[in-house]
């Protein structure tokens, strides 16, 4: 996020912030996420504790909290799409994007550390379970948008977990095959085809539902 607009105070709290958590992020990769305490992460950002819980208000937020961003991404974009413009065509629109951008939200980023993070992620079941509360939350905000615009709550929920699922299988495929060895820039080249074709297969079944008039 750019810093323009924001006062002296807030530009120093920003960078406090993502001092804190950048070290956390060190200490947990190189240690473990339960092997590292809040007290540990203070000192090696020297601040105080309670400084830290400022900024985060629990330990896995110190490692999550950030990522939480684009937790609803997926309603966002349904909710902002164009008159015309399906619940389908909304979601492949936004991934083709992050694509396009090797956003670490689709799992394309060239960044070591981020993908050291979905495996800790993965091997510590409170992160873990987190994780999949994200995806759960997700979905149900997609779902919500969908059922105040058409006002038929069961479909909306079968289409949003069929379009939360689509985006959900892509990432993990694009991190299957980068932590298989495969270079980013590989993945990325025919990540676009991937997505076309993954869309292709839920689109006929969704192409009349949500149509924005």
């Amino acid at each position: 996020m750019a810093d323009e607009g924001l006062g002296l105070r807030e530009r120093k709290k920003k960078q406090t912030a993502i001092k804190v958590w950048r070290t956390a992020v060190d200490l947990f990769l190189e240690h473990g996420y339960d092997q590292v305490s809040v007290a540990q992460i203070a000192e090696a950002a020297e601040v105080s504790k309670m400084t830290v819980f400022n900024y985060f208000k629990t330990k896995e937020d110190l490692l999550m909290g950030p990522m939480e961003e684009h937790v609803e991404d997926l309603a966002r974009a349904i909710g902002e799409r164009a008159p015309g413009s399906s619940a389908v065509d909304a979601t492949r629109a936004m991934v083709l994007r992050k694509i396009a951008e090797r956003d670490p939200s689709i799992g394309l980023s060239e960044q070591g550390n981020e993908l050291a993070l979905i495996q800790l992620i993965n091997r510590t079941p409170a992160l873990a379970r987190r994780a999949l509360l994200w995806s759960v939350r997700g979905e149900l905000a997609a779902a919500q948008v969908l059922t105040e615009e058409t006002g038929d709550g069961l479909l909306s929920a079968v289409a949003a977990a069929q379009l939360s699922g689509v985006v959900s299988a892509l990432m993990s495929e694009h991190h299957r095959r980068i932590l298989a060895g495969e270079a980013p820039a590989a993945v990325a080249a025919d990540a676009a085809e991937r997505a076309e074709r993954a869309f292709a297969l839920v689109e006929k079944g969704l192409s009349d539902f949500a149509v924005r008039a």
